[in-house]
């Protein structure tokens, strides 16, 4: 019997603002799909933590024994400066400033993405289509909406009437929105004047003569517009209706709600069963903006090279410090409070290495059975990793007390918390330990180092010289290093 079956899932569904229980439209099979990046420049760290809340989500759904098809697609055109329906698209504006081709942008920020997110030990999708790869695709759907009646072309331009697809369906059900309060608020700019609406977005955009990316259609040369591609790929790839979309809060209006108009333009039914949104990150309290100077790249934080933290970090302690907020909360990023992350990531991964060295009782006086169920509510409560830690620092007491010798545990027990703990840790969480991080070599460099210290301190005490014990106790401990004398000798950890 797979875990999924003797676990409730329950998932907040940006549709309705609820959680609900979780039931996959094929038994023990699920269909994700996830916004992936626009590749015209490097993966911020805003977006890296959607994209890492929704890997630990991936890992989860595979823990509990479900086969997932996890689709995230690159967004290599029909991405415009103001993501609307005018502007110059994202890749190719970079592409003329650098004197380069488009796909060279596409390739060096592809890169990129795939190098930070290996780096943050995310799990590649089962998929991941392009959305030059689907113009054939993306074309035959608007002529699918066309025939439909719900979309008009316009100097070789198509624009989607959302308010001829309101008079059938609901648009704005998504983000709330009444198409009539959109509609008074909007104001029309002559960029948009082919529009017979102000709301009406474009499908396919008609190519002026100096635009690079552009391909042929009925309607002469252009580019499909930004919302289109997740419809045609997440479709193709899922089905008609799958089971999750997921993506950044900021995606929630216009993009997703356009996704959710154009699959039931073109298919006659919802797309989605439960949409999930990632909120926000921000950096000391302010909104992340290259414009003002406040944001930070993932690499910088990795080499310590930025102006707003003190030292550098590894990844997982960044992803860390991640998982302590739940997914849909806003999570702001400052240095005190990637420090204390820090703190408390050692000491997690100090407690793991020191529970494979517990002594085995005859009895447990701890209740391991409990503290598992515990943490699987905690994901089971739609992925609470915030309450998922605290249960990890509860085990942490634990191993220690056992260590300190106040309480016992048999070897099944241990057994059985030594496989939770990893698998919390390591397969859900998704975090790695600084050895795993850099092959070992920085972890066997710190130990022999420490075992020289250790022996040193060892050798002073045998001959009484408690000042020069003491001083290298003392200051190992301001270095951020703790020794522990016990029976079997000294031990350190990492604070």
């Amino acid at each position: 019997m797979s875990l999924y079956q003797n676990n409730e899932l329950r998932i907040y569904n940006s549709m309705n603002g609820e959680k609900e229980v979780f039931q996959s439209i094929t038994e023990g099979r699920i269909g994700m799909y996830v916004c992936g990046p626009t590749v015209y420049s490097n993966v911020h760290l805003g977006n890296c933590r959607t994209f890492i809340s929704f890997d630990m989500i991936f890992r989860y759904l595979k823990h509990l024994g479900y086969k997932v098809r996890y689709v995230r697609n690159i967004t290599d055109a029909g991405h415009l400066t103001d993501d609307a329906d005018q502007g110059e698209d994202k890749i190719s504006k970079k592409a003329r400033l650098e004197k380069i081709e488009p796909m060279e942008v596409v390739q060096q920020y592809t890169i990129d993405f795939h190098t930070v997110m290996k780096q943050f030990n995310a799990f590649p999708p089962s998929i991941e289509p392009t959305a030059t790869g689907h113009i054939v695709e993306q074309i035959e759907i608007i002529k699918t909406i066309i025939d439909n009646g719900y979309a008009y072309e316009k100097n070789g331009s198509i624009y989607f009437d959302v308010v001829k697809f309101n008079k059938d369906h609901h648009y704005g059900k998504l983000s709330g929105r009444n198409l009539e309060d959109m509609m008074a608020n909007s104001r029309e700019l002559a960029a948009q004047s082919d529009k017979s609406n102000p709301a009406d977005f474009a499908l396919w955009k008609k190519a002026s003569p100096e635009h690079i990316m552009r391909w042929p259609s009925p309607w002469g040369d252009g580019f499909p517009g930004w919302h289109l591609e997740c419809t045609v790929m997440s479709s193709k790839y899922l089905g008609e209706t799958f089971d999750i979309h997921g993506g950044g809060m900021d995606l929630k209006f216009p993009h997703h709600e356009c996704e959710i108009a154009q699959g039931e333009a073109a298919h006659g039914h919802s797309p989605v069963n439960y949409w999930m949104h990632a909120n926000m990150l921000t950096l000391n309290g302010q909104k992340m903006s290259k414009s003002t100077g406040n944001s930070i790249l993932p690499v910088e934080l990795f080499t310590g090279d930025n102006d707003f933290m003190q030292k550098a970090f590894s990844p997982s302690v960044v992803r860390f410090f991640m998982m302590q907020a739940h997914y849909r909360s806003i999570l702001d990023f400052s240095n005190d409070a990637i420090l204390a992350a820090e703190k408390g990531f050692n000491r997690l991964t100090e407690a793991m290495k020191l529970m494979n060295q517990l002594p085995i009782s005859k009895t447990s006086s701890v209740d391991v059975a409990s503290w598992k169920s515990k943490c699987y509510a905690a994901m089971n409560d739609d992925f609470n990793t915030p309450i998922l830690v605290a249960e990890l620092f509860d085990a942490v007491k634990m191993i220690h007390t056992i260590n300190d010798g106040n309480a016992t545990i048999t070897k099944e027990d241990l057994d059985d918390l030594s496989t939770g703990m990893n698998a919390f840790f390591y397969d859900i969480l998704g975090l790695q330990n600084a050895q795993e991080e850099t092959g070992g070599s920085l972890n066997k460099g710190l130990d022999g180092a420490m075992k020289l210290i250790i022996d040193l301190r060892a050798t002073a005490r045998a001959n009484k010289d408690w000042s020069t014990s003491d001083k290298i106790r003392d200051e190992l401990a301001a270095a951020g290093i703790a020794l522990k004398d016990g029976v079997d000798g000294t031990s350190y950890s990492v604070e």
